[in-house]
């Protein structure tokens, strides 16, 4: 019996059954008692039959005899007859039956009445109960609509109204979350749309400035090509900016699905510096790539030469003329680690703990073109999959980034 399962229905049964069983013990108790009444009625009736009958002088042993005697006669049944004594007399004429007949049904209409007055009150108040408890849950219901959730539904019942409780717990913690994130969403859109706005604000007004200069001076043929090729720079630096914004987006919504797969570590470090290696030539920096060969670790392979390749370019940035940026990986029993080492000028104390935050650049950076973005965008493509970025640095000696990746 399932209903049994839920403690207000088990205990509403049990009550049930109590009043049955109690009604049952009332009832047995009242037919006892009604016995009892009836062999007294019956013994006086026989004290005034015998003393009725010796006081018209009939022998006591043959009074003692009528008693018991059983056998019926034509006469006997003429007599009573005569006197209305039978099987078709209605009950209510004669004296036995009106002196125990009547009192009993009397006594099983007032236990029934009253039994029944007991089984209504108290599927009453179940029902009552029931119906607050029902009304309670669709207040709450009607919370978690809307987006309300600082009340719950009863927990910890058991049986199948509890259980439908938990699904609806379980669908509005779903749907909390849901508009928890959209919230997230909507702040984080919010503050991408205006930190795009604030970043290319300083290009497009360069932008403008050059389209300017060139509008005037059409026949300075210097100016025309110098002012050209920092438009060019410009246009390049937004379309990085704007890349680099889109990829933390996604990868901040948790868009992005990262496909890990078994790679070499050295073709990871090959794609990673393969745009950067032109203009490390051009600003006298070396790029050296150490490990061994045949190393392979398990991961995403374009999304981690993005992040590498973030790491080098902002080593590049920090390097003076003449320095180097050395790219080297081992493996560990549990972790890869990919590592990106320079010689320039390090980090300060106070900057190293803010260096991973979006839009962050320090006061003595040498990179003004950047947006502070690139880092921020490695660390979230390791914890994205599951490792992490950290980073050692002192002034003056250079610093050291290493990447950490689970084996799988």
């Amino acid at each position: 019996m399932k209903f049994l399962y839920e403690k207000q229905t088990r205990r509403f049964y049990l009550f049930l059954v109590c009043i049955c069983v109690l009604q049952i013990c009332i009832l047995g108790i009242c037919g006892i008692f009604q016995a009892q009444d009836v062999r007294r009625i019956l013994i006086r009736r026989e004290l005034g039959a015998a003393s009725y009958l010796l006081e018209q002088e009939i022998p006591p042993a043959l009074v003692a005899s009528a008693w018991n005697h059983t056998e019926v006669t034509k006469a006997g049944e003429t007599l009573l007859r005569t006197i209305g004594h039978t099987e078709d007399t209605p009950a209510y004429l004669m004296l036995l039956t009106e002196q125990t007949s009547i009192p009993l049904i009397l006594v099983l209409l007032l236990a029934g009445t009253l039994f029944s007055a007991v089984i209504l009150t108290g599927a009453a108040c179940f029902f009552r109960g029931r119906e607050r408890l029902y009304e309670d849950a669709e207040k709450v219901i009607l919370h978690y609509a809307d987006n309300r959730f600082e009340t719950h539904l009863p927990s910890g019942g058991t049986g199948a109204l509890y259980r439908l409780f938990g699904s609806i717990e379980q669908l509005a913690l779903s749907l909390q979350a849901k508009s928890e994130m959209e919230h997230r969403a909507k702040g984080f859109l919010k503050n991408m749309i205006s930190n795009i706005s604030h970043q290319l604000k300083t290009p497009l007004a360069a932008l403008n400035m050059y389209m300017e200069i060139i509008a005037e001076e059409p026949g300075n043929e210097e100016a025309v090509q110098d002012f050209s090729r920092k438009s060019i720079q410009s246009l390049e630096r937004m379309e990085r900016l704007i890349q680099s914004l889109l990829k933390m987006a996604r990868l901040d919504t948790g868009s992005i699905v990262f496909e890990k797969r078994r790679c070499f570590a050295s073709e990871l470090a090959a794609q990673a510096v393969d745009d950067l290696l032109e203009r490390a030539r051009q600003e006298g920096k070396k790029i050296l790539v150490e490990g061994d060969l045949k190393e392979q670790l398990y991961c995403d392979q374009e999304w981690t030469a993005e992040a590498l390749g973030n790491l080098v370019k902002n080593a590049l940035d920090h390097t003076e003329a003449g320095g180097t940026i050395r790219i080297s990986w081992k493996r560990f029993p549990a972790v890869f680690r990919l590592s990106v080492e320079d010689n320039g000028r390090g980090i300060e104390q106070e900057d190293i703990h803010h260096i991973f935050k979006q839009f962050y650049r320090s006061s003595t950076s040498c990179d003004q073109q950047g947006a502070g973005l690139g880092l921020s965008l490695a660390k979230s493509i390791a914890e994205g999959q599951g490792g992490n970025l950290s980073v050692e640095s002192r002034p003056g000696e250079g610093s050291i980034f290493r990447l950490i990746l689970f084996t799988a």
